[in-house]
């Protein structure tokens, strides 16, 4: 089994899928799945899925068509960050990079320390995620 990857998005991104035929589209991270590498975002590559009819319990049945998110491969999507541009803000995509920032770290006893921690920031505007 190869070394899990960690992957540029999170639960909660709003993400540009940028290939495929749901490209173009915008939406929300619902789930990520870092052993496939591959993310369900809200609203991107719906598909049909067809449920078998079961007796549900007090006597209703459940069953039929149902239209639910696929994962997509976290390569084809983007993240979203806003910048103000003439005075509007818009979302654009941007590459995702890592800074080492210091910060003060709290032990069990009370004591404090300088430590460091791993930010994610945006290539385009340098800014924290």
């Amino acid at each position: 089994m190869a070394a899990q990857r960690k992957l540029h998005v999170k639960k909660g991104d709003q993400v540009r899928v940028i290939a495929g035929k749901s490209k173009g589209l915008e939406g929300k991270i619902i789930q990520v799945l870092p052993d496939a590498e591959k993310v369900i975002v809200e609203g991107v590559n719906r598909v049909k899925k067809h449920t078998k009819v079961q007796q549900a319990q007090r006597g209703g049945t459940t069953g039929g068509i149902v239209t639910q998110e696929a994962p997509i491969h976290v390569s084809n999507v983007m993240l979203l960050v806003e910048i103000e541009k003439d005075g509007k803000k818009q979302k654009v995509t941007t590459r995702v990079g890592y800074n080492r920032v210091e910060v003060q770290k709290r032990r069990p006893d009370g004591s404090t320390y300088a430590g460091f921690r791993s930010v994610r920031i945006s290539r385009r505007t340098g800014e924290e995620i």
